[in-house]
């Protein structure tokens, strides 16, 4: 039987060539780069984190990674704890160490690249009762690695876990992981909003209205795309995680990811409130440091005339605590 192949949103291609690679590689070898800045560490609030099960959190670990308490889950995005991808080491060390997460419910999986997929961090946090979500294509190999409790969803697909209901949305983006498996599985990100606005994930309260967490977008990895728009007009959001970085050369990574002033652009296409960056300064996936991203996006958010507090940026291990009455949406 022939492989299904996935495609993006108008057949948009993200192919490269052996020789744009080579100029790439070229163009690298001629620039200096200062990189002094790092992502500052914050000592993770693991006790507060350990006991809440109420509060919304968002806590970053680093690159696309973080850990979010929602709706009484501790949901894990992209984990990844590697030291190094390939030849390139791990800048900074991740906001939580692996072995003192709290014990995980859902692991949300965007798409099979390493940088987004590593295998050794999920054996480490997948126990009995822990859910895995996958793109489509994806779900056999993580059956062979040994995780039972998967669930594979396509695009604009729902499913329902505990409280939270979660909707796979596009982005513009491939995928890899051996030279005979391209885009074999899917590419996404994920929406998540309370399964029932109503009530309580711990049950207190049952009929009795309640101020409803944000609907949270984790953006995945993606290029600027139409997609943006039509997710912002599926739904009602609150809070964007949107990738920064690894666009630098743009000539060769515009398709794959957005620049920071086009993540400022989807940021108001989706129509969130409260804008967290993600995807930059963990590991050296393209020429861009973070200090460009960071400035970039500054100077974006500047020209688009968003006030300061609408873009948060955290270090490695700060926890954003969301109470109800901060959902962002003026409700």
């Amino acid at each position: 039987m022939a492989k299904v192949k996935y495609n993006n949103i108008d057949n948009v291609s993200t192919d490269k060539t052996l020789k744009e690679f080579r100029q790439w590689r070229e163009e690298r070898r001629s620039k200096k780069k200062d990189y002094t800045y790092k992502v500052p560490n914050h000592p993770p609030r693991l006790s507060y984190l350990a006991e809440n099960r109420l509060d919304t959190t968002i806590t970053w670990i680093g690159h696309s990674t973080f850990f979010l308490q929602y709706e009484g889950m501790n949901i894990i995005t992209d984990p990844i704890w590697a030291r190094r991808l390939g030849f390139e080491k791990r800048i900074g060390e991740p906001g939580i160490p692996l072995n003192e997460v709290p014990p995980v419910d859902l692991i949300l999986i965007s798409h099979s690249h390493y940088d987004h997929l590593h295998i050794g961090s999920i054996r480490k946090l997948y126990k009995a009762g822990t859910t895995i979500v996958v793109p489509a294509g994806l779900k056999r190999k993580m059956l062979r690695k040994g995780f039972p409790n998967c669930h594979e969803l396509q695009w604009w697909e729902e499913l329902t876990l505990g409280a939270v209901k979660l909707t796979f949305v596009p982005t513009q983006h491939w995928t890899r992981r051996t030279p005979f498996d391209t885009n074999s599985s899917h590419w996404g990100g994920y929406v998540l909003e309370p399964a029932e606005p109503q009530k309580h994930p711990e049950g207190e309260g049952d009929g009795q209205k309640r101020k409803l967490p944000p609907n949270l977008y984790f953006a995945g990895d993606s290029g600027f795309f139409p997609g943006f728009k039509e997710i912002g007009s599926r739904f009602k959001l609150h809070i964007a995680l949107m990738p920064i970085g690894a666009y630098e050369p743009e000539w060769f990574m515009n398709s794959q990811h957005v620049n920071p002033e086009e993540a400022v652009q989807a940021f108001i296409d989706v129509g969130a409130q409260l804008m967290i960056p993600m995807h930059f300064g963990t590991f050296r996936l393209a020429d861009d440091t973070a200090r460009e991203a960071l400035d970039r996006m500054e100077l974006a958010r500047e020209a688009q005339g968003i006030s300061p507090e609408r873009i948060r940026t955290l270090g490695y291990g700060e926890t954003l605590v969301v109470h109800p009455e901060d959902r962002y949406s003026g409700q």
